[in-house]
Order: C-alpha cells, then structure tokens, then sequence
C-alpha cells in the first residue's frame, strides 16, 4: 500500500490518495526498472525499509527479508554510494545505492567481482592492446617520414666523405632535392666537390711535374710508364743532356742556367707529339717516351729536336747544344729500368765522341 495526504493551498488536510503495488504481478515498478538479469550477472533490486525485496529480477525473490548479507547496515547509514558486500547467498559482490526518501526505499544495483574484475580484465587488455597497435602505427608512421625526409639528406652526408671518387658529381646531382634544406646542402656538396677536385687536380700537377719546366718528373713519369707497361704499348726513350751546362752555370751564373733549361723544356713541348711524355729526370738531363716503335719516326724526331736546340740563341749566351740518347721496348730490354740505362749509357756514348749528336741502340735507314 501506498499513501500520500493531500493538501489545499491553506494547509487544511482534505483527504488521502492511496494505492496498492501487487509485486507478484505486473507493477510500475517493472515497468521502470529491469526485469531480466543485466550483461555478466549484474542486476538492479529494491529494499523496503525493513530490509524486505519489494523488487527482484528473480521474481522467486520477491518479499525475501535480507540476511546474512554484510551491506544493509551500511548502506542504511548513507544516502548514496558504493560498497563492497557479501549477498546473502555467499557471493562476494560490488554493488552501488541510493536512497528514495519518499518512500524509505533503497535501490542496488550490484554485481558479482569475479565476473566484474574478469570484465575489467578483458577490457584493460583490449585498450592495451588497442593502444600499443596505435603506437605502432604512429611509430611506422612517424618513421617513414622522417625516413622520408632525412633520405636525401643521409645520401648527400655519405657522399660527403667520398668527393675523391670521380663520378661523385653525377650521383650528388641524382639527389632529387624536394625541400629547401636538400637544396642548399646539394649546392654545397657540389661547390665543395667542385672546389676538392680542382685542388686534387692542382695537387696532383704539383706532385708529378717539375715546378720549373713544368715537364713531368720522375714521379710522373713512372705514372705513364706503367699505363703504356699495362697496354703493351711499344716505346722508344730518349735520353737528353744539355752540353757543357756546368759552363753555363759557372760563366753566366744559374738564373741563366734556369732560362736555358726552361727554354729547352719548351721546345721540347712543341717538338714532340701530345701523347709523346717529356719529363725532367734532374739537373740538365731530360727523357722523352715517344710511343712508337720505329728507329726511324724517333730518330728524326731526335734529329728535329736537336737541330732546333742548336739554332736557338739564348740571351748573350748564344747557342746551346744537345746530345741524345735511343733505346726501345721491348726490343732492347724486356725490364724498362734496363731500357732507362741502355738510353742513358748511349748519351754517355755520345758525350765522349764529341758531344752535338744522336746515338741510338737501332740504326735508321733515313
């Protein structure tokens, strides 16, 4: 039974509205709250304020006085809250209530803690899991770009450290430069590889040529030795010796000397072919690989050389002479310091018979 007094607006009592609740049967009270049991257990029921189940999902339940259950005690001393309470049947529980002071009424909603912990469990798992797979794909994702965008870049620092490399230049130019760092740093690299090679090329000129003629030197030499050795291309030496160049020093002094030797450097130059190798071996002795293997081609171009040196006159020191000397590979010697020394013993040939003349190891038939 339900009652409520009534009141006019004077606060006269008129009379009393009551009702009766058939909880066995079909009430407002199932129609607000649910009948069934909820997902893993969990359920709604209504206390009384004795205590006495005026609503259960189990409707075997219904007008069952509460006992042996560790929550109505504490749960008449608070308006509203959570608790944590053995039922009456012995299952451990965590349930939540509230008051309804109209009526002196409590509503738990409650549900068993295994099943609930288990549910909490599986949901913990799944958005750590949910969580670790976003990660991993902001991780990828975070790596591809920066991957991407640092590409360019790690290409370009790695060939940074190899600018000796002779085709360096075309694969700094095959970096597509998309963004404005890239850009800049590919200019530089190649201003710097630009600048590296024309030092090398400097270095490398300093290296193997002589700083006065600017004929190679022996360090050269050796340089275009071993390429026609790696080719097998046949080539005839000749030695060459200023005449009496101790004189020359000794009379006009060595700035003098230096000009002779330079001004035979250069008709040098202009004597032979550009694939013919001048070089300076030291003091006023000279070499010329020609590569050829015909007496007669290196004895004229000898013979060239020599008269054009005696017809040159050089300041106040008038006319200057040469001697030469021939030999051939491999058809003096199969071993090149041999065809070096045959050449060499030739011009010494020459300078104790007079000095002024040609001597080679094969006669020519001009």
């Amino acid at each position: 039974m339900m009652s409520q007094p009534v009141y006019n607006g004077k606060d006269n009592y008129l009379g009393m509205i009551s009702g009766t609740i058939y909880l066995q049967q079909k009430n407002v009270i199932n129609d607000m709250l649910s009948t069934q049991y909820d997902y893993k257990n969990s359920h709604l029921y209504v206390l009384d304020q004795d205590d006495r189940i005026i609503f259960h999902p189990d409707e075997n339940r219904i007008g069952e006085k509460i006992i042996n259950n560790s929550g109505p005690a504490y749960i008449r001393q608070h308006q509203k809250g959570s608790i944590q309470l053995t039922n009456s049947l012995g299952v451990d529980n965590l349930a939540g209530f509230a008051h309804i002071p109209s009526v002196n009424w409590i509503v738990i909603s409650q549900q068993p803690t295994d099943a609930l912990l288990a549910q909490a469990h599986t949901l913990l798992f799944k958005v750590s899991v949910g969580i670790f797979i976003f990660y991993l794909f902001i991780f990828l994702l975070v790596w591809w770009i920066s991957n991407f965008i640092s590409s360019p870049l790690n290409r370009l620092a790695k060939m940074a450290s190899m600018l000796n490399q002779a085709e360096i230049e075309d694969k700094i130019k095959e970096v597509d430069p998309w963004y404005f760092e890239v850009l800049k740093f590919r200019t530089s690299l190649l201003m710097s590889s630009e600048s590296f090679s024309h030092r090398i090329a400097e270095l490398k000129q300093h290296v193997n040529t002589d700083p006065l003629t600017g004929l190679y030197n022996r360090r050269g030499m050796q340089l275009f030795l071993n390429e026609l050795l790696d080719t097998c291309t046949e080539f005839a030496v000749l030695a060459i010796d200023i005449d009496v160049f101790k004189k020359i020093n000794d009379q006009y002094g060595h700035d003098q000397g230096d000009v002779v030797l330079k001004t035979l450097a250069q008709i040098m130059q202009t004597n032979f072919r550009e694939h013919d190798i001048c070089c300076r071996s030291g003091g006023e002795e000279f070499l010329v690989l020609m590569t050829t293997a015909d007496p007669l081609v290196a004895h004229k171009a000898a013979e060239r050389l020599r008269l054009t040196t005696q017809d040159n006159q050089i300041n106040q020191m008038g006319q200057i002479t040469i001697s030469i000397g021939i030999a051939f590979w491999p058809k003096d010697a199969v071993d090149v310091a041999a065809v070096l020394k045959i050449a060499d013993n030739k011009l010494y040939e020459v300078k104790h018979s007079g000095r002024n003349c040609i001597c080679s190891t094969v006669k020519s038939s001009a």
